[in-house]
């Protein structure tokens, strides 16, 4: 299934760990109206009430990633055993369908997916690193729905109420506000944005991730 990556736009200034709220709120010049830099204003100043993280870093399925066969438009997954034992022990509902390795990681990572106002369905599990807006210009990405490594990591997986999954598709600052939540809080740096040196599976020194099951 091919992808639409571009954006005419990015950040204006590297994030700032150190006071996050002044540097979002610079970044909302951006924006061309009042009424969406007031909703992005809101929301990026009450994230707990349109977001949700996960407990731990998880990266439940080292290998595993989103890419299907050729020919194919979709990719389906059968799990491991051991992934469906931990998964049968949590009481969580394993799904074949192409997100449904980085949903269970979520879940089993001890993330909270609440259900929609509107909706039968739950909030949407969200990739933070899915291929756009890079850091820098002409600095690619990581797109974690095609690596084995960042696919099933649940560091980078928010689950996202309907409001925030369209704001991070859409504004790149809004989008790197969570990232760097992501790096305050498990370490998780994939595209070397906030430190100069990360492990394979992209975490800072000192910080890691639990792996749970490795490829065949």
């Amino acid at each position: 299934m091919p992808y639409n990556l571009s954006s005419p736009t990015g950040i204006v200034e590297p994030c700032d760990l150190a006071d996050l709220p002044g540097w979002y709120d610079r970044e909302l010049s951006q924006v061309p109206t009042e009424a969406e830099r007031e909703v992005l204003s809101v929301v990026g100043r009450e994230l707990t009430s349109f977001v949700r993280w996960p407990a731990r870093a998880l990266l439940l399925w080292d290998g595993a990633d989103r890419i299907p066969e050729p020919g194919k438009r979709q990719k389906y997954f059968r799990y491991p055993e051991k992934i469906k034992s931990l998964a049968k022990s949590a009481a969580v509902r394993l799904d074949t369908r192409p997100n449904g390795p980085a949903i269970a990681s979520f879940q089993l990572a001890g993330g909270d997916r609440p259900g929609r106002f509107g909706s039968s369905n739950s909030w949407s599990i969200h990739h933070l690193y899915s291929g756009k807006f890079p850091y820098r210009e002409g600095v690619e990405t990581t797109h974690a729905a095609k690596h084995g490594k960042h696919f099933t990591q649940s560091a980078g997986l928010v689950a996202a109420h309907p409001v925030a999954d369209a704001l991070v598709d859409e504004f790149p600052f809004f989008t790197w506000l969570l990232r760097a939540e992501a790096f305050r809080r498990y370490g998780y740096d994939p595209d070397s944005a906030f430190s100069d040196e990360q492990d394979a599976f992209g975490f800072v020194g000192g910080r890691q991730c639990e792996v749970f099951q490795t490829a065949a």
